[in-house]
Formats: C-alpha cells, structure tokens, sequence
C-alpha cells in the first residue's frame, strides 16, 4: 500500500516532506531525501567531478560488456578528463565565479538510453544535485552505468559527489514527480509534448524554472559532388556514420533525419545510387528490422502518397525505403516514419529548405558543405529552428550546447561579487 505523503508549506509551493513509495530508487541503494535538499552547490567543472567522471569513464572502457553498445563507449569517451578539461576551457572562463543552482530533476526520454547519463553529467559538471528519472523501459546501457556507479560506491571512491546523485525509475501512474518537482530548482524535460505538459501540472517553486526538450524534427543535405569526388572508403566511414545517426536508435532520436535533401546536380543520380548501396549494405551486415516494422513503413508509405505526390526509389529490400517528392510540403515531418524510413527532395539551393524550417526543427546533418556557407545559410535566413547544424556521423553526438542551450550556463548561477 502507498504511503500517505507528508506535506509542510513553503513561502512559494507546497513542498512534499518525503516521495511516495511508488518509485524504484536504483541508485544509491538507500537515500535520506531531507538530507539531500540540503546540498549546497559546487562550482562548475570542479577537480572532484572531473575526476569522478574519468574514474567512471575508465571503468566503462575496461568492461568488455561494453563493447557491446557504442553508446555506450561514446558516453565513457566523452567524461574523459582529457575531454573534460577541454570543456572547462570553453564553457568556464578563468576566474569566472560560477555556481550550480542546486537540485535538478531530470525527467530522461524513454527512446535513447544513454540520454538519462549524459543530462545527469551536464547537471553534475555544473555544480548541481540531481534527481533523475530514467526511462521505464528496461535498458542494457542504463544497467550497465549504473552498475558502475555502484561499484564506485562501495569503493568509498568520491563520497561527496556520489552524494549528489540519486537515480529513479516509476511509470506513468505514479504521483512522485510532485515530490522531485517539489525540490528543483531546474526541473529538465526531455520527452514529447504530452509528456511535457504532464509534468508540468506538477508545481515548482517559484524561482524554479523548467528546461524542456520537446519532440522535433530533423534533416539532412548532402552535396552529390562531393559523393563521386569521394574514395570507396570515405564513402564506407559515411554509411557508417549514417547509420549511426539514424538505425542506431531505430531513428527514433530527436536528432535522426527523416528527410535527405540532395543539391541538383548532373551527377546526382550516380550519387544517389552510390550513397544508398553503401548505406543498404552497412544496415544489411547491422541491423534487425523487426517484420512490424516493415509493415509500419509501408503503411507510412501509402499514407504520404495519399498527401502529396511521391515516388518509391528502388531498393533490394525494405530496410532502406526512400520516398521522392516532387514538391516540399511544410508538414513533411507530419509524415515521419523509424527503423529507416525517408523523403528526399532535390533542390537548388539550401535556401529552399527554409520554408518548411518551423521551432520543431532540430538538427540539420550535412555531407559535402563548407562551414562558412552554412554558417551565412542560417544567418541569411534567421531560423526559429535548426539549433544545431552538424557533419553527418555526428547528429547524435551529446554537447553541452543542446537545443540552443548552453547547458553549464543555463544550470549555473553568477553570483555578482563587486
């Protein structure tokens, strides 16, 4: 039977004196929360989180286990102290007095794994306590980090920061978001947008604030030119990449494109063929398309032919399927489909895309395209989305500048000494 939850009132919310049995605390093994909403904030990047992150990381690299989930060896390469310390360069300023805000309750999505490890390092490298809610869904790589955490643990190794984390699991029907709601002082959302206005009716304090993550959209541009001027292993490292910004989670991520925008070019249906025949062979020797989802992507197939006029491009098989439009409607991320499902429009020019380019759109991953025209593209055309332009292999790629976020700022605060 649930426990009753004791209650006191503060000065702005009603603060819930302890959560309710309805959760699973998978880390530590036991928690006094009074004692922990008494953390007092660090400053950012200390020595003792830097350290306890590599020792983490090098725990990671040594465990044969992992070698079985590369998001895994990415989470571990990127709390490396080395890695670690270069961010301090960029996000810390000398002498710059930064302090974490105090708790943070992150609400981790339920489709990429690893993203619950990488909201928790982003809080703790700026100072901060952390409450995470991990995905309901059971996951190797969530089991695996936090195995690790343990072992950490009894080591003694890193007390204090260790102290500043708390890792839980609960569903849907369970009322113990009030509570970690109750004691943020940034509450981090990542999830759709139902998922968002579902915490939301949870109150916070009234200093706190939310950072949200919703559900969005993202894209990819490829230069045919530079597909034909590129060697046979080149082209291989590009399906890989490819593979790993969209199969790798059956395309789910927010940060997977969905549609491939190629320049015209004469060239571009020779490109076409040699970019798809290496991405089809990665996913053949790779991955397991489940036989409902085959039929998911037929269906999604037909519902966007009834919208709007496409084509099916040829391919071996349903692992890879391509829809080419003739024309560009501003819904097509309405049409989304997983597990490798994708529009292509060929265009002129980048600045063709920008019509469609809504505050969904995340993430644009690019192959063949100089820095400096993207950089003039996005000014030229002052996007409310596309917070994240990247080289295809590294939409999924955690940095601390999320969304258009700089996270360190956001879940710091400056105390002005004069």
């Amino acid at each position: 039977m649930k426990e009753e939850l004791k209650m006191r009132r503060s000065a702005d919310v009603v603060i819930l004196m302890q959560p309710s049995s309805n959760y699973t605390l998978l880390y530590p093994i036991q928690i006094d929360w009074d004692k922990f909403t008494t953390y007092r904030p660090d400053v950012s990047f200390s020595g003792e989180v830097i350290e306890f992150l590599n020792t983490l990381s090098g725990a990671l690299m040594k465990d044969r286990q992992s070698r079985l989930f590369p998001d895994v060896i990415t989470f571990a390469y990127f709390c490396r102290k080395a890695n670690l310390l270069n961010l301090k360069a960029e996000y810390v300023l000398d002498g710059e007095l930064k302090l974490g805000r105090g708790i943070l309750f992150h609400i981790a999505p339920s489709n990429v794994p690893i993203n619950f490890g990488y909201s928790l390092v982003a809080g703790l490298l700026a100072g901060n306590a952390n409450v995470v809610r991990v995905s309901s869904k059971p996951f190797a790589q969530v089991d695996l980090i936090i195995k690790h955490l343990h072992k950490l643990m009894e080591k003694g190794e890193f007390e204090n920061v260790a102290n500043r984390i708390a890792l839980v699991r609960y569903d849907r029907t369970s009322d113990v978001s009030a509570y970690f709601s109750s004691i943020a002082n940034v509450r981090i959302i990542w999830g759709g947008d139902a998922t968002i206005q579902t915490i939301r009716q949870n109150a916070i304090p009234a200093r706190s604030f939310d950072v949200c993550f919703a559900d969005r959209y993202s894209i990819g541009a490829i230069n045919p030119m530079a597909i034909m001027k590129a060697g046979d292993a080149e082209i291989k490292k590009l399906a890989e990449a490819f593979y790993n910004d969209t199969y790798l989670f059956d395309q789910n991520a927010c940060s997977a494109p969905h549609t491939i925008f190629w320049l015209s070019d004469e060239c571009l249906k020779e490109a076409k063929n040699r970019f798809w025949t290496a991405v089809h062979e990665c996913v053949s020797a790779k991955y397991q398309l489940q036989a409902v989802m085959s039929v998911d992507k037929l269906t999604a197939f037909y519902r966007q032919a009834i919208c709007m006029n496409i084509k099916e491009e040829q391919m071996p098989d349903n692992m890879v399927v391509r829809a080419e439009l003739s024309e560009l409607p501003k819904n097509i991320e309405d049409f989304r489909c997983t597990c490798g499902y994708f529009s292509e429009k060929t265009i002129q020019s980048l600045d063709e895309i920008t019509p469609i380019v809504t505050i969904k759109y995340q993430t644009l991953g690019y192959y063949g395209f100089e820095r400096k025209e993207l950089v003039e593209f996005v000014r030229r055309n002052r996007f409310l989305g596309l917070d994240r332009v990247v080289p295809m292999g590294e939409t999924t790629a955690f940095a601390l500048t999320w969304d258009g976020y700089n996270l360190i700022d956001t879940f710091t605060r400056r105390p002005s000494v004069l």
